[in-house]
């Protein structure tokens, strides 16, 4: 660590570090507070659609308990096709978001396949699509918690050093500085009180 200058050009450096992390300091954590409440939205909303799949997933199995004969061959019924993914700013961070997702169904012969098969195949799109939100939702609350751990650490840095330091560091130079006037004075003094005595 570097010795402390204890100059007034010091002080004024000082202040003004100080002036410059306390109006920084707001804005860093109006953001911490955006991303961490987009962050716990994005949240609901991945625990909103791993709930949707898992009542997807048992509303097949109720609907269509013939998903037991496994001697129907039902591979690459729904396929993902198309999927086109964009990017939505959220407080300076770039998120992915899901534009378009295109999911084609197999061709199969209506007459050799049970009735049910159609069913399943307009099941299996709704599911693949919420799989692949669930997919780029996961993304986004990756991206977000570490935006947030980060911006929480500059948040950190300012608060509980930064400011401190700064604040340490000009009342040391007041100190300094009023020590060194008194002692200006003094001396002013002892010499007046010489001349005057010669």
């Amino acid at each position: 660590m570097a010795r402390l200058n204890l100059s007034k050009t010091q002080l004024a450096k000082e202040n003004a570090s100080l002036g410059m992390y306390r109006r920084y300091l707001p804005s860093l954590d109006l953001k911490r507070q955006q991303l961490t409440a987009e962050r716990n939205r994005t949240q609901a909303r991945m625990a909103e659609i791993e709930a949707q799949i898992e009542r997807r997933v048992a509303r097949i199995g109720e609907e269509i308990p013939m998903l037991a004969n496994k001697d129907i061959d039902l591979k690459g019924l729904a396929s993902l096709k198309a999927l086109k993914i964009g990017e939505r700013n959220v407080v300076g961070l770039r998120l992915p978001s899901l534009k378009e997702i295109e999911v084609d169904v197999a061709r199969y012969g209506y007459l050799v396949r049970p009735h049910w098969v159609d069913l399943l195949a307009e099941r299996l799109k709704e599911l693949l699509r919420l799989r692949v939100e669930a997919q780029v939702t996961r993304r986004q609350v990756a991206l977000l918690d570490a935006a947030a751990t980060k911006v929480t650490q500059r948040v950190n840095l300012f608060d509980k050093v930064l400011i401190p330091h700064a604040r340490a560091n000009i009342r040391r130079i007041n100190i300094a500085l009023g020590d060194r006037e008194r002692s200006a004075v003094v001396s002013a003094k002892i010499a007046k009180h010489k001349t005057h005595m010669t």
